[in-house]
């Protein structure tokens, strides 16, 4: 298999939440105190294993994350767990490999399964050092089709994007989502020109730096159920919300959404680290409690692990949204972004405006060269100049 042709995007702000998480508690631990106290600490596992991702049983690539948590005194947030062994087995003893990607760490990947949705599934882990870790076999969870996913323009609170859905046979209940942001955008100023050390060329297409494309995902949890409901439906479900006068909508936005079905447990479980990790703030928020997944090392269940494994297939829908089919948003002007000339008295005025790259020339004008700062010229600041495969 050639695991490198994957496309994939790995997040990561599942470890940084828990990381977050822990600093917190550590914080109200010592901050608690008016007088000094020393207990005597036992000692504190900070090599957590930490597993992120779903068994995918229909016709999208199954990925798991491995990594172990960190201190938070640590530089380094990212810890990957690599030299894995990982497999996803069936209830009925069939096993699929997931090998590691040679381009990601601590990232283990596989083909399309098209798993049988009527059974049940784990996955096995057993690391370079020959811990065997698993999870509880757990039922495949099929997601329904997400009948919209539309948006609520309004220039004062935004753009609110949601989402509608529903299971006709009442059977999903808990629902999860996730989402990447892609926009396009132009630079303040088309640069036609390149120094080159001694001399201006042509920029051509390929030295593009006037259209980009800026990409988010993610880094909430999004949950939702119509358990209180006679039936399973989903309305408006908030995905996420966007101020007026972001840079997103200054020429064309689209977002893509993903819809997980859950179970009750794994439900719970999100909903357990949503409470630990997104309203910790104040003394009337919900207190830290213990984020229990379903992950245990096969010979010490004591020993703790991060982490939910489920199953099931995924739904997705993207939406494009144009500036012409906003109100008048407030967009985002380059108030600071002001042209220069530049009149050379010799060929090395030229060397000190463009030689260090703070400023980049942007055509020429009369006897001179007009030019502005990097920030207001080079779109790849903030995005790419690769136009993304999807775009239309």
């Amino acid at each position: 298999m050639q695991m490198n042709k994957y496309k994939m995007r790995i997040n990561n702000s599942f470890t940084i939440r828990l990381i977050m998480f822990y600093a917190f508690v550590m914080m109200l631990l010592v901050s608690s105190c008016k007088e000094e106290f020393n207990p005597t600490v036992t000692s504190i596992n900070n090599n957590i294993l930490v597993v992120e991702g779903i068994i995918n049983t229909g016709a999208d690539s199954t990925i798991i994350n491995l990594s172990r948590t960190v201190l938070v005194s640590q530089k380094t947030t990212v810890n990957p767990e690599t030299g894995a062994t990982l497999t996803v087995e069936s209830e009925t003893n069939q096993s699929y490999p997931l090998p590691e990607l040679a381009s990601k760490k601590g990232v283990y990947a596989s083909l399309p399964l098209n798993l049988d949705p009527s059974k049940k599934y784990r996955l096995r882990i057993r690391t370079a050092n020959g811990t065997t870790y698993l999870s509880d076999f757990v039922e495949t969870k099929v997601s329904p089709t997400m009948d919209l996913v539309g948006y609520d323009a309004d220039v004062q609170k935004g753009l609110q994007i949601y989402v509608n859905t529903k299971d006709q046979n009442n059977k999903t209940r808990y629902y999860r989502w996730e989402y990447e942001e892609t926009w396009m955008f132009y630079s303040s100023f088309r640069s036609v020109l390149i120094w080159s050390g001694n001399t201006f060329v042509t920029r051509g297409g390929a030295e593009n730096i006037y259209q980009c494309w800026g990409n988010a995902k993610s880094s909430s949890i999004i949950l939702g159920s119509s358990t209180k409901l006679d039936q399973d439906v989903i309305f408006k479900q908030p995905i996420v919300l966007n101020p007026s006068t972001s840079e997103k909508f200054t020429e064309k936005y689209s977002i893509l959404v993903k819809q997980y079905a859950l179970t009750k447990e794994s439900y719970e479980f999100w909903q357990n680290l949503q409470k630990n990790t997104e309203t910790l703030g104040s003394i009337f928020d919900a207190q830290p409690s213990q984020i229990k997944g379903n992950i245990y090392n096969q010979a010490n269940v004591a020993e703790p692990v991060i982490g939910y494994i489920s199953a099931g297939t995924v739904q997705k829908q993207r939406i494009y949204i144009e500036k012409s089919e906003l109100p008048e948003f407030k967009l985002p002007k380059d108030a600071d972004c002001t042209s220069f000339l530049i009149v050379p008295k010799t060929a090395f005025d030229y060397k000190i405006y463009f030689e260090g790259g703070l400023s980049i020339p942007i055509d020429y004008d009369g006897s001179g060269v007009l030019a502005s700062s990097k920030k207001c010229v080079d779109c790849t600041l903030r995005g790419t100049n690769k136009k993304p495969a999807f775009w239309q």
